[in-house]
């Protein structure tokens, strides 16, 4: 087992790995999302006469639809297509009208999900860091531990143009430099198991295979991944010899 995946599975088992966590992924109150009354009044009418294609097209307007369907998003995209597609449109008006007036309004005010938003938080913690964020120029120059500063698309092609990455097909989250080697990594906060939360552990691990004279790339993973139990991704990051740490353990990890 590498030592930095072994030095994580401690910490999270220990007292107060969530509470340190929050740190780093600190989760604020959302508030619904608010509705313009001209538009409840629309969909109430709509509602009452049962006009789904009428209905549809104002939920639309909403940030959040009120059910989930994979269709919707190109009805939101294309709105001729809500001429086109007669039995699509009857088969989502169905859905609506059964689940009522009033779970509709209250399921489009729904808030956003606090996960969805966690990508931005870790960049703010790392700026936190007291550790200087520097402009490529500036970065490549710096004999002292930093950060790349710049958008995952900048990133990247720093990678591939000043470190000579040919294979690199995701892009870091961060750039580090600590001394003359440079660490790329990609972070995941994995909240459960199974599907989506899979597909993100397995994208995370994918940059640790990034390995060079000067540089190598990190997987900086926290949640539920480091608990005990017979799942994918704990049997996975038990066998995984490659670098895969906790965000607490980042400092330590650049100090080393």
């Amino acid at each position: 087992m590498n030592k930095w995946v072994e030095k994580s599975i401690r910490l999270a088992n220990s007292n107060g790995y969530l509470d340190k966590l929050f740190e780093v992924y600190p989760v604020n109150l959302n508030l619904n999302r608010s509705i313009p009354d001209e538009l409840k009044e629309n969909i109430q009418i709509a509602f009452d006469r049962k006009d789904k294609k009428e209905l549809i097209k104002e939920l639309l307007k909403f940030t959040k639809f009120p059910i989930d369907d994979p269709y919707v998003a190109s009805l939101r995209r294309y709105s001729h297509l809500l001429d086109k597609n007669p039995e699509t449109i009857n088969r989502l008006g169905d859905r609506l009208l059964l689940i009522g007036i009033e779970n509709i309004i209250k399921m489009a005010a729904k808030p956003k999900s606090s996960s969805r938003q966690f990508g931005n938080i870790f960049q703010n913690w790392l700026n936190s860091f007291q550790y200087p964020i520097l402009s490529q120029e500036e970065f490549s120059k710096c004999k002292r531990i930093s950060f790349l500063k710049g958008s995952d698309n900048e990133l990247k092609k720093f990678a591939k143009s000043e470190l000579k990455i040919k294979k690199l097909n995701r892009r870091p989250d961060f750039i580090l430099k600590t001394r003359s080697k440079f660490v790329l990594g990609e972070a995941k906060f994995l909240t459960d198991y199974g599907g989506t939360q899979n597909n993100q552990f397995d994208n995370a691990l994918k940059i640790t295979k990034i390995k060079g004279k000067n540089y190598e790339g990190i997987a900086v993973l926290d949640g539920i991944v480091w608990f005990d139990s017979n799942n994918y991704m704990n049997k996975k990051i038990k066998r995984f010899r490659n670098n895969a740490l906790s965000a607490l353990l980042l400092k330590e990890f650049m100090k080393n």
